[in-house]
C-alpha cells in the first residue's frame, strides 16, 4: 500500500515526460525526462520497482526524447 504512492508517482512523471516529447518542445521534454528518470532511480533504489523495470523504463523514454531532439 505504501508504495502504490511512490508506483503512480512514477507514471504520472513517465507521462507528463512522454506528452512533453509528443508536444515538441525539446528543453520542456528533456527537464520533464530527467526528472522522471532521476525518480525512476529513487524507486529502483528503494526496491519499489525492480532495477530492471526501472532501467527498461528509462531506456524506452531516452529513447523516444533522442528520436524527436535528434
Amino acid at each position: 500500500m505504501h508504495n502504490r504512492m511512490y508506483r503512480n508517482r512514477a507514471r504520472t512523471l513517465v507521462k507528463k515526460a512522454r506528452a512533453a516529447i509528443e508536444s515538441g518542445d525539446v528543453d520542456e521534454a528533456r527537464t520533464a525526462t530527467q526528472i522522471a528518470v532521476r525518480d525512476l532511480d529513487k524507486l529502483a533504489s528503494r526496491g519499489v520497482v525492480h532495477k530492471r523495470n526501472a532501467a527498461r523504463r528509462k531506456s524506452r523514454l531516452m529513447k523516444q526524447l533522442n528520436a524527436m531532439a535528434g
